[in-house]
């Protein structure tokens, strides 16, 4: 039976990442955006895989269109084996949390979570209503700030923490189905997210912020997501795995 992949935001950075991996393990992957289809960004994604992808417009905010999203995939591939929900926002504007605006955080609520859990949500009921041979799985790509606290990104971080239960409340449900759900959390990770920022932590990143004295890059976290999606780590349905050079390990 083929794989299919649908990975959110897998048009650029840590989504391109996963994406590489997929295709080059022979999955058929949709890739969704919110990004229109003709831009440069999507049409250089789209040139490295050929037929192997599809790139398929959609703002997981609006949760109203998921349908028509996952009905298009089908019609396009078959249905979805493995949801890598990878697509995300950061805070709009950097700055105290006593003055973050309630429309900065819904718009980073909606997307990183709203809309991530109930894109989740309607993938795992077409799971559970079509068999598969195929082992099936769902990762959601968080951060380290589910757990590590930036004040200047209170909204990104609540995100993210909730990110982190949702995807232990969705690997509790679907455990008994055989559908595997991990949360990766990626660290300082060099994509186009962090380019501004790049010059800040390079020199702090070598001085041993990071254990591993080095940027990670969107590769370490595909590597990791094709090993859930191959069905490698089964039995520890339900992991956060730190995917940050050791970032997130606490230290005196």
């Amino acid at each position: 039976m083929s794989r299919i992949a649908l990975v959110t935001g897998g048009q650029q950075g840590i989504g391109l990442g996963i994406v590489e991996q997929l295709v080059a393990a022979n999955y058929r992957v949709a890739i969704a955006s919110r990004s229109p289809g003709d831009t440069p960004i999507v049409q250089s994604a789209l040139d490295k895989f050929g037929s192997a992808a599809r790139y398929f417009q959609h703002d997981v905010s609006e949760i109203g269109h998921v349908p028509a999203l996952l009905n298009r995939v089908e019609e396009a591939f078959g249905p979805v084996t493995t949801l890598v929900s990878n697509a995300g926002v950061g805070a709009p504007v950097r700055g105290d949390m006593l003055d973050l605006a309630p429309e900065n955080w819904d718009f980073v609520l909606n997307v990183n979570l709203r809309g991530a859990f109930f894109l989740a949500q309607a993938v795992a009921k077409r799971m559970l209503a079509t068999p598969s041979e195929s082992y099936r799985s769902i990762s959601f790509i968080t951060s380290v700030s589910a757990a590590m606290v930036s004040t200047e990104r209170a909204e990104y971080c609540v995100s993210k923490a909730g990110a982190a239960m949702m995807s232990e409340l969705f690997a509790v449900r679907l455990a008994p189905h055989g559908i595997g759900v991990f949360e990766l959390r990626p660290g300082i990770i060099e994509t186009e997210m962090t380019s501004g920022v790049r010059d800040k932590y390079t020199a702090r990143i070598e001085d041993g912020l990071v254990p591993a004295r080095r940027w990670g890059v969107p590769q370490d976290i595909g590597e990791i997501v094709l090993a859930v999606a191959e069905g490698q780590m089964r039995f520890a349905n339900g992991a956060c795995i730190p995917v940050d050079g050791g970032l997130s390990i606490a230290r005196l």
